[in-house]
């Protein structure tokens, strides 16, 4: 997938700053950020921490809206979309992992996978969140509580759950970052096959480089800015300081 390719993008992000005024000064947290994700791509944002990286995964899944820049979904500028439009937009064509698996602590497994589909009146939703959690290997855990999970498990329903509307594009926020190394080798694997097999974009925030190595793309944030943009699918040397 070449950066010229006039087909529409899975995701665009245009000139995204991201500013917020603290006193009579102006903190910028993104700035002047282009990004264009092809569909079925694999990008992985890298960077220290306070670089920007959760910031601009917030604004191109509509989750903030930014202060200058537009972002754009298949071709759809979600940039400025009232706050239901955008919330179907994400039930429809996103899917979310998170660090803290987000799981609603009253619902089971299977109610958790559930939700999304449940929000659009959707009569296959039992059918297929069983179908996703014998997927990623929780075919005994369905009733099990997220207190009865172990952190893998918690991840792997999470992981389910985000699958489970077929998303265009999948943001994953540090999802690994609970879990210890064989157990995060699991998620990781589960993660990128299930991707994969939909043909799913995948953003990727992560401060481990062995993760970060595994997708086709890795761009590189400090200071708000992209210091560094590879299609290599390996890291590149790291830039001199600005």
């Amino acid at each position: 997938m070449k950066d010229n390719c006039r087909m529409t993008a899975s995701l665009e992000a245009r000139n995204l700053t991201k500013a917020y005024r603290n006193g009579g000064e102006e903190l910028i947290v993104l700035e002047d950020v282009t990004l264009r994700i092809q569909t079925g791509e694999t990008c992985a944002i890298i960077g220290p921490s306070g670089s920007g990286k959760s910031t601009l995964l917030g604004l191109c899944a509509g989750l903030d809206q930014p202060t200058r820049g537009e972002v754009f979904i298949e071709g759809t500028r979600i940039t400025g979309m009232s706050e239901d439009a955008l919330a179907q937009l994400r039930n429809q064509r996103l899917g979310f992992v998170f660090q803290s698996f987000q799981l609603l602590q009253n619902l089971t497994s299977l109610e958790n996978v559930m939700v999304p589909l449940e929000l659009r009146g959707d009569r296959s939703t039992q059918t297929r969140a069983r179908a996703l959690l014998e997927r990623v290997g929780l075919r005994e855990r369905l009733t099990h509580y997220p207190t009865q999970l172990s952190g893998g498990e918690q991840q792997r329903v999470a992981l389910a759950r985000a699958f489970i509307n077929q998303p265009r594009i999948l943001f994953a926020d540090e999802p690994t970052g609970n879990l210890d190394g064989a157990t995060s080798a699991t998620v990781v694997d589960l993660m990128f096959e299930m991707n994969r097999e939909l043909g799913t974009a995948l953003v990727l925030i992560t401060h481990d480089p062995a993760l970060a190595e595994r997708a086709e793309r890795v761009v590189r944030l400090r200071n708000g800015r992209i210091v560094e943009n590879s299609k290599t699918g390996g890291l590149a040397p790291e830039p001199l300081p600005r």
